[in-house]
């Protein structure tokens, strides 16, 4: 039996980019959002401590599901092993998809 899926999630948050990992990603029925769950932040026992995890650590503390905007996603990799969660500054070529979607007015 395959083990259970583990995703890489990279968006951008406030001029930096956030990567976590997540055990189940789907598409949100609020138009333009990806859902998360089961925000995974990995071994409690470590003793050297990352700010930038720490900083994610207590964001997401308590929260079951998190809603995404899909323009703020820059990239989600499935992985075989969790990493360290990070928060860091958005520098070089790291560009969200284009924002506001303007729809044409409705005509009555």
């Amino acid at each position: 039996m395959a083990a259970r899926p583990l995703y890489r999630i990279s968006f951008l948050q406030q001029g930096e980019l956030w990567e976590l990992y997540a055990r189940d990603i789907f598409q949100s029925e609020l138009w333009g959002f990806i859902e998360i769950e089961g925000v995974v932040f990995g071994d409690d026992t470590k003793v050297v401590v990352d700010p930038s995890a720490e900083k994610l650590r207590r964001t997401f503390e308590g929260v079951s599901r998190s809603y995404l905007p899909m323009n703020a996603i820059v990239r989600i990799d499935e992985v075989e092993r969790e990493g360290t969660p990070r928060a860091v500054k958005a520098e070089g070529n790291v560009t969200a998809f284009p924002g506001a979607m303007h729809w044409p007015p409705r005509e009555e």
